[in-house]
């Protein structure tokens, strides 16, 4: 059985909206701009999740990056598909969901000179439950002390996505993650 095609978000330079493209298709050596999110995951304690993405994925395979991320669909609120993601790729419910880089926007070049080209608005939110990662998706995972992370990235960026590395020093330095409790 074909899996169903999953669509993403195509956008001008401004962030408009301008078409959809098959997201098995978009990410090649011209990515076009398109729409994505990411989703850093606390939970009881505090800790964050990183994640190992899976060494069969097409962009940065075996790379730590944070805990998820996606792309919405056509029409999908933002919103719906940060929660989707969460139940598809960590087997995850979420609680506490709040956009905390709304205005996120990166392009980066793997090694295999696959481009990522996305405006990606970046959110926290807190597990609830276990998790239940897919295979396909995530390769390991571990909960950690957000400032030890910090640290990690700020020492070997090279071993993290370079979203994550982008993210997470600018989620520490709007202070946003001590003002909700998450530091």
């Amino acid at each position: 059985m074909t899996p169903p095609r999953e669509e993403v978000v195509l956008l001008a330079e401004d962030g408009t909206p301008i078409g959809t493209a098959d997201k098995a298709t978009v990410h090649t050596t011209d990515t076009p701009l398109h729409l994505a999110f990411s989703c850093h995951l606390f939970d009881g304690e505090g800790r964050i999740l990183v994640t190992r993405r899976a060494l069969s994925k097409a962009t940065w395979p075996g790379v730590w990056t944070n805990s998820f991320c996606g792309h919405p669909g056509p029409g999908e609120a933002i919103e719906d598909a940060v929660r989707r993601r969460a139940a598809d790729e960590l087997g995850a419910t979420i609680d506490n969901l709040e956009p905390v880089l709304p205005d996120f926007r990166y392009r980066a070049v793997d090694a295999a000179g696959i481009v990522e080209y996305e405006v990606c608005p970046v959110y926290t939110a807190t597990v609830v439950g276990d998790l239940r990662p897919s295979a396909s998706e995530v390769a390991e995972w571990e909960w950690v002390d957000p400032r030890s992370l910090l640290g990690a990235v700020e020492l070997t960026p090279w071993a993290f996505s370079p979203w994550l590395t982008l993210q997470l020093p600018a989620l520490y330095a709007d202070d946003s993650l001590e003002a909700s409790g998450q530091l």
